[in-house]
Formats: C-alpha cells, sequence, structure tokens
C-alpha cells in the first residue's frame, strides 16, 4: 500500500500498436497493475515521438500515427516495486521501463462510503392507457409526427410516453405495410402508449387529435403499479416506468 514517504515512480514508454496476448500492450499493462493493487496509474498518448529504430512518429504522416509512444506512470512503494518488476520486464518486451525514488508529500484518499439502496416510491390505482397509431413518415410541421407528439405530451406533463415501430401491418386503407432486405419501407406503423390519469389523458388525447390527420386513438381503462427507486418528483413525472403493469 503507497503511503506518505519515500516511494519510486515507475514510468513506462511502449508503442501504441504493440500487442501482448492479443491484447494492446498498454491495456494489458494498466489491467495487469490495477488487479495487483496498485495505488493508481495513467496512461497517456504522446503527439509524437522517436525510439532507438531513429524513426519519428507522428500524427501528420497517417503510416506512422499508429506507432505513437504510450507513456505509463505510477509511483508504489519500494516493496510493490520490485514485486511487480518482473511481470512488467517479460510484459514489455519493446519498450523502455524507467524507476526512478521519489517523495510521497501528501497522500489523500476519500473513504469509501458503503452505498444503501434509495428507498422504493410506489404509487397504484386506476388510470387510463392511450394508444395512438399513425405511420412513421407522418409528418408534423416538417418534423417527424411521432416526435412532434411526443414532446406535445413532455409539455403537458405527462407522467411517461413510449414509441413503438412495428416491422408489419396494414390499417383502414388496406394497405400493408412491411420492411425487407429488398424493400426497405420508409413509412412503417409507429404506436405511441401513454398511461396516466383520466384526466389528463383526455387532455392529451384531445390534443393528439388535432395533430393527426390519419391515424387511430384508442383509450381504455388501466391498472398501474408504478415503482421508481431514488427519483425525484420531477423525475417521476418524466420518466416512463418500466416497471409498471397494466392490464386492460
Amino acid at each position: 500500500m503507497l503511503i506518505q514517504g519515500p516511494a519510486r515512480k515507475v514510468t513506462i514508454f511502449v508503442n501504441e500498436d504493440s500487442q501482448h496476448q492479443m491484447t494492446a500492450l498498454h491495456d494489458s499493462i494498466m489491467t495487469f497493475l490495477m488487479h495487483q493493487g496498485v495505488s493508481g496509474a495513467t496512461a497517456t498518448r504522446a503527439y509524437a515521438g522517436f525510439g532507438s529504430h531513429q524513426v519519428l512518429h507522428t500524427p501528420r504522416v497517417e503510416a506512422l500515427s499508429e506507432h505513437l509512444p504510450i507513456r505509463i506512470e505510477f509511483i508504489e512503494s519500494r516493496e510493490k516495486v520490485e514485486e511487480l518488476l518482473p511481470a512488467l520486464y517479460g510484459m514489455v518486451t519493446d519498450g523502455l521501463i524507467e524507476i526512478q525514488d521519489t517523495t510521497v508529500v501528501k497522500l489523500t484518499r476519500t473513504p469509501v462510503k458503503a452505498e444503501t439502496p434509495p428507498p422504493h416510491t410506489r404509487t397504484a390505482g386506476p388510470a387510463k392507457l392511450l394508444r395512438v397509431f399513425l405511420g412513421e413518415a407522418d409528418r408534423w410541421r416538417e418534423a417527424p409526427l411521432y416526435e412532434a407528439i411526443l414532446q406535445k405530451l413532455r409539455m403537458m406533463e405527462i407522467a411517461g410516453a413510449t414509441v413503438y415501430r412495428g416491422i408489419l401491418g396494414y390499417g383502414a386503407k388496406g394497405h400493408e405495410h412491411k420492411a425487407s432486405f429488398f424493400h426497405p419501407m420508409r413509412d412503417l406503423p409507429v404506436m405511441i402508449s401513454v398511461i396516466d390519469t383520466a384526466e389528463k389523458i383526455a387532455m392529451a388525447a384531445a390534443a393528439i387529435e388535432e395533430m393527426l390527420e390519419d391515424g387511430l386513438i384508442v383509450v381504455s381503462d388501466a391498472e398501474m403499479v408504478r415503482l421508481i427507486r431514488g427519483a425525484t418528483v420531477e423525475a417521476q413525472r418524466t420518466e416512463v416506468n418500466d416497471a409498471a403493469h397494466v392490464s386492460s
């Protein structure tokens, strides 16, 4: 464990494209140091550099940019560095390892707090389920209609809404809408599902009806159970609750 006082700083230089067991060497080194309990390590990518091969590697030359040097640096106790050095020596077959004596003047550790799960907020009761069926190509003022409807629902502070994109369907006109590899479809069926109180659903249905030219609006009774963990009241009004159990 790293403590205040004498220590050693280890600096490792490797090429960015160097490999170790089918993985980037710098990634392998960082993973090794973390698993060995090193207090901390940093890897930085150099802008330019050259080594024993006397070739200047720079991002200005694409063929040489992959060989830019990576600098890995960490500070640990003398005993810990001596323990790690044999493995690092075996991993770095083309690069440079530098060790310097140093002194840790200040060492600050943030105590790890045990995370306690936030409390559940549960609301239950009768609700209304609103479904809107339209086409993916439908527009509202140069924007996709389903996006405009979602924005409208947000402004009305509806509790939540979800847009579903269909893969096959037909409507009142009897036209079949489907997508395939050879015939990509730009007007696939879209359904918007909304759950809220009866009053808000009535307001939402009226607003959507003014925007919808060719589609279907369905309202049905539902029983809603909302489970939210640690969410604020504001978040509860804007986020879709995936844990809601709806029966219609």
